[in-house]
C-alpha cells in the first residue's frame, strides 16, 4: 500500500543501501497514481486521507472492471466497489474470486488481511468505539448497508442500530444507551426525514443524516427527507446527499480516526 510509512520505509531501505535507487524507483513508479488509459488510480488517496481508492461501478463495464481489480490488489489496499449489481459481481467473480460481496449494500469488496491491518494500526491512533448506523425503517437497510460494509472494509466497528423511526419513538429510546457509546451516528431515513433531529437532540456525538429516496408521492424521491434534514433546529448535524451511505461511511470514519483529534 502506498501509505506514507510504507514510502518512509522505502527511503530508509535506500539510505543504508538495504536497496537501490532502481529498486526504489520500481517500488514508487506508480505514486501517486497510475494511468489505466480509461481510469487513473489514485494511489496516493492512501497517504493523503488514510483512505483507500474507491471504485463507483455504475457506468463502468465489467472489462473496465476486470482493469481495475487487479491494479488495487497489487497496491496492496483494500478493494471497495460501490453500486454494483448482483449480476455484474457474479461476471466480476470468475476472474477474482477473492471479491466478497454485500448484497443489500451493492457492494463488492476485499479487505486486507488481519496481519497487514494490524501493521497499520500502529501508524494511526484508533478509535475504541464503534459508528452507529440507525435507520428510520426497514427499506433505508440498503443505504445503510453500503455505510456499514464501507466502514467495516476501512477496519472500523459498526453498530448497526435498524428500524427506529418516529412512527414508534419508543425504540428509539431503547437503542440510547447504544447510540451514546458510539463516536458518531450515521442517522438514515427517508419519508418526512425527521429522524436525525429527534436523535441530535438526544446525544451529545456528531450525528450525519443521510435522506434516502424511500417515500411516497411528496417525498419527491428523497428531496422532501434532504430538505428537512437541512433545516434541522438540531445542533451537530451534518447533511449528506440523497442515498449517499457511502459518503456518510466516510465522513464518519475520519471523525473516529482522526490522528489530530486523539492527541
Amino acid at each position: 500500500m502506498y501509505s506514507s510509512k510504507t514510502v518512509i520505509e522505502t527511503l530508509q531501505k535506500v539510505q543504508k543501501g538495504a536497496l537501490s535507487v532502481e529498486q526504489a524507483y520500481k517500488k514508487l513508479e506508480h505514486l501517486p497514481y497510475e494511468n489505466l488509459g480509461m481510469a487513473r488510480l489514485d494511489h496516493h488517496r492512501n497517504m493523503r486521507t488514510n483512505m483507500p481508492e474507491v471504485v463507483f461501478a455504475p457506468g463502468k463495464s465489467v472489462a473496465q472492471l476486470r482493469k481495475i481489480v487487479p491494479v488495487l490488489k497489487k497496491a496492496k489496499q483494500s478493494i471497495l466497489i460501490t453500486r454494483i449489481e448482483k449480476k455484474v459481481y457474479n461476471q466480476l467473480r470468475k476472474s477474482f474470486p477473492f471479491l466478497s460481496y454485500a448484497q443489500e449494500g451493492k457492494i463488492a469488496y476485499w479487505k486486507q488481511s488481519e496481519n497487514k491491518k494490524k501493521k497499520a494500526r500502529s501508524a494511526h491512533v484508533r478509535s475504541k468505539n464503534p459508528i452507529a448506523v440507525i435507520t428510520a425503517g426497514t427499506s433505508d437497510i440498503p443505504v445503510a448497508e453500503e455505510a456499514s460494509v464501507t466502514l467495516e472494509v476501512m477496519d472500523c466497528a459498526v453498530t448497526r442500530l435498524y428500524d427506529c423511526g418516529v412512527a414508534g419513538s419508543h425504540r428509539l429510546i431503547d437503542v440510547l444507551p447504544a447510540l451514546r457509546k458510539a463516536e458518531a451516528i450515521i442517522c438514515i431515513a427517508g419519508m418526512e426525514g425527521a429522524l436525525p433531529s429527534v436523535v441530535a437532540g438526544l446525544v451529545d456525538r456528531p450525528v450525519i443524516a443521510v435522506p434516502t429516496s424511500v417515500g411516497y408521492g411528496t417525498s419527491f424521491n428523497g428531496v422532501t427527507p434532504l430538505l428537512t434534514m437541512l433545516n434541522s433546529c438540531a445542533t451537530g448535524v451534518a447533511v449528506m446527499n440523497i442515498d449517499n451511505g457511502f459518503g456518510a461511511a466516510c465522513f464518519a470514519y475520519m471523525i473516529s480516526h482522526n490522528d489530530r483529534n486523539k492527541e
